[in-house]
């Protein structure tokens, strides 16, 4: 048997592509599977990026890109963070990569040394931890309670900071709860964030785009000059631009930073496609009228789940504020029956059994850190979603 490294061995598998297997298991099997479980826009590409793209590729734009990012990019991410933002970084400040996850794993890399310890508040995007992990590192996990709109207290902050705390990840928009924090939430953070000179922020802001606040989220680093000196913003394309495929992300922070981080990515991934920044930059530079329509479509989908969700027996959510998820509290249906008799312990056995009964895919919130919730994607049309939402209700009677 092959002996495999304790990093890799202590990983947890991600808990979204896992359930995405299955669901194309039972779609080969001929099931009609309504998925609520990707954190994908139905959306597709504008057609200023996807003009773009093809353009570059006609142009035989193909070779190797500079690892730091097309510098014309670069340029326009900088114009954008200063004008929609409120945040000023050169070019030189501006890391591309290919995606976020890159990047994240580049700042812990670069900001902390094995056995340092990274904040992490609860629920989180599943992949927080583990790459935390493969760093070296340890993820110290802090609750946001529901009673607090899921947001991070400050004095919960404050009891978690150790010597040994290096960095804090902050995620608003979030995923999976949709939680937006506001300027005062967050000045309540800095507050306990300026008594720890050593601690860092990497602020994953990759969300922005589909906010219902009436506001774009406030960006960490326009807090706090001296502050903005410890902080890393996070985002990409993926989301807002519908450009998840095409796996374009970028971070912004302190020179020093930058370039330890692009020394990493140097050595992990080499640099974004040439054709995606291309692409990139088209959809960053040209009309972003979709980003409204988008947002007002999303805004249609939460407002129909949520209604839904909070008329059903067993289950309650609060409204997400952004993103397009729905974190669902399914602890009323801890200890009932399925049709078929399965007794429902914990929000795993929730979410199979409306996969079993239903035909609805969702994605159980115990990898996400709480328990016993659920994460139910919007991001599909309104009359799909509608029949899911029928399906969910059924099941949810069902229950005995």
């Amino acid at each position: 048997m092959t002996r495999l490294s304790r990093r890799i061995g202590a990983l947890t598998p991600s808990a979204i592509l896992t359930t995405v297997m299955v669901l194309e298991q039972l779609r080969a099997e001929g099931k009609e599977i309504i998925e609520l479980v990707g954190g994908e826009p139905d959306y597709n590409t504008p057609d200023s990026g996807k003009d773009a793209g093809i353009a570059a590729i006609r142009a035989n734009k193909t070779r190797y890109p500079p690892t730091d990012g097309l510098a014309d990019l670069r340029r326009a991410l900088s114009r954008k963070l200063q004008e929609e933002n409120g945040l000023t970084y050169t070019p030189q400040q501006i890391l591309v990569a290919s995606g976020t996850k890159p990047l994240v794993s580049a700042a812990v890399m670069a900001l902390a040394d094995p056995g340092d310890e990274v904040i992490v508040p609860a629920p989180y995007w599943v992949s927080y931890p583990e790459i935390v992990r493969l760093a070296g590192l340890t993820p110290v996990f802090v609750t946001c309670p529901a009673s607090n709109g899921f947001h991070l207290r400050p004095e919960d902050l404050a009891a978690a900071i150790t010597p040994r705390t290096r960095v804090l990840l902050l995620n608003s928009p979030n995923n999976p709860t949709g939680a937006v924090s506001s300027v005062a939430q967050l000045r309540e953070l800095l507050e306990v964030l300026k008594q720890h000179q050593k601690v860092w922020i990497i602020s994953d802001e990759i969300y922005e785009d589909i906010c219902y606040t009436g506001s774009r989220p406030v960006s960490f680093a326009t807090l706090d000059a001296e502050v903005a000196e410890r902080v890393i913003t996070i985002n990409g394309f993926s989301k807002g631009y519908a450009m998840a495929g095409w796996r374009v992300g970028y971070a912004a922070g302190p020179t020093d930073v930058i370039k330890a981080m692009l020394g990493a990515v140097g050595h992990m991934s080499n640099g974004g496609s040439t054709i995606s920044q291309l692409a990139a930059l088209g959809a960053l530079t040209g009309d972003r009228s979709f980003l409204k329509v988008h947002e007002r479509e999303y805004r249609e989908r939460r407002d129909l789940a949520v209604g839904a969700i909070n008329q059903m027996p067993g289950l309650s959510c609060q409204v997400p504020d952004g993103g397009f998820f729905v974190w669902g509290d399914c602890s009323g249906s801890i200890g009932r029956r399925t049709p078929g008799g399965e007794i429902i312990a914990t929000d795993a056995d929730f979410v199979l059994g409306a996969l079993r009964y239903a035909n609805v895919g969702l994605l159980a919130g115990s990898p996400f850190g709480m328990a016993p919730y659920f994460r139910l994607s919007y991001s599909i049309s309104l009359p799909l979603l509608s029949k899911a939402m029928e399906r969910m209700r059924a099941y949810c009677e069902s229950l005995t």
